[in-house]
């Protein structure tokens, strides 16, 4: 997988990245007086708590960076998700019908799906805090189409869930506009994507909507298939790890900084992407393949950390954040590990 530019463990190293980074962050988040993210919308007052907590830091300043950050690890995903469609689809002669291509990876998504939300739901109903689910909605949830309906925050329960359905849009949007076209198209597509939501309120609902949906997810997944599309005549000799750490503080320092403008947040993930390629780059050996290894089971931890989330919030709000944090983590790895094994059990789609 571009192996002059990043191998196939370079990119399951990336997942791992993500996936940590949205776990966690998906915990941190919950907590009431912590940091909130800009994620959907875009609010100055999350701004300015931001900036508050950076500029007076206290030993709560690593969650507020986790609960404001953390949900970058989904253009990460993205990302890789346009490069491996391209590695997969367009590296040989051979072409895939729409139909075939759409039940494929809709029954790829699914055997995830059906598995962590089955779990879910009845940890969620013995559990204080029930949620409100509608036959109707978990039809909606099941089907992929729950990003489409009328606010998506309030019916999309567990919220994490919502990737399913931007996948199997963004999916659509690669066979039947971008597979094997020139990359002028992917390019188009971006800045039409950019534009709908330029001149949106920032705050606004109509924001809201469309970044629950491909619109939103564009410009990394169309990055990923760019990427993906570089012809690679000989090796990247330049990129040395000194370029890379170079790169790595220059994307630190513009994710933040471009955080703070509306116009600029758009294209955070840009540097979120880079920035991340260049961490698996210059991280030592011992602590990639630590990092690879929880890229392997990434599939997993994403739909199982809800469910951990459920039984130890509760920590956090009643007897200390790190506390309730550490006992998370430890209860997601085990418990992906115990999902993993169902999901190897469940045949795979096939094409």
């Amino acid at each position: 997988m571009k192996q002059d530019l990043l191998s196939r463990a370079e990119c399951t190293a990336m997942r791992g990245i993500a996936i940590l980074a949205i776990v966690l962050h998906n915990y941190c988040h919950f907590i009431g007086k912590i940091v909130k993210e800009n994620e959907y919308q875009f609010f100055a007052s999350n701004n300015d708590r931001l900036w508050n907590a950076i500029t007076n830091p206290d030993e709560l300043l690593p969650v507020h960076l986790l609960s404001y950050f953390g949900h970058y690890g989904v253009p990460v995903f993205l990302f890789l998700s346009g490069l491996g469609l391209v590695m997969k689809y367009e590296k040989g002669d051979n072409r895939v019908s729409t139909l075939p291509f759409v039940r494929y990876n809709y029954l790829k998504l699914l055997r995830m799906l059906i598995v962590g939300f089955s779990l879910f739901i009845i940890v969620d109903i013995l559990t204080p805090g029930r949620f409100q689910f509608h036959w109707y909605n978990v039809v909606a949830q099941l089907l992929m189409y729950i990003n489409v309906l009328p606010e998506p925050d309030r019916i999309i329960w567990p919220g994490i869930y919502w990737f399913f359905g931007l996948m199997i849009q963004l999916y659509i949007v690669y066979r039947v506009l971008l597979y094997r076209q020139k990359n002028i198209w992917v390019i188009a597509l971006i800045a039409i994507c950019w534009l709908l939501q330029a001149f949106c309120d920032p705050e606004g609902e109509t924001l809201n909507r469309l970044r629950y949906n491909f619109i939103g997810g564009m410009l990394p997944f169309g990055l990923g298939i760019l990427f993906a599309r570089i012809p690679t005549p000989g090796k990247y000799f330049f990129l040395t790890k000194k370029i890379f750490f170079v790169a790595l503080l220059l994307s630190t320092a513009l994710i933040v900084a471009m955080s703070f403008w509306y116009q600029s947040w758009f294209f955070v993930p840009v540097f979120i992407i880079i920035g991340t390629i260049a961490l698996v780059k210059v991280m030592p050996k011992w602590m990639l393949s630590i990092i690879t290894w929880v890229g392997s089971i990434s599939a997993a931890m994403f739909v199982a950390h809800p469910i951990a989330r459920k039984l130890f919030i509760i920590v956090a709000w009643k007897q200390d954040i790190y506390d309730g944090l550490m006992l998370y983590v430890i209860a997601v790895i085990a418990l992906s590990w115990t999902v993993k094994q169902l999901l190897d059990r469940i045949p795979k789609p096939k094409l």
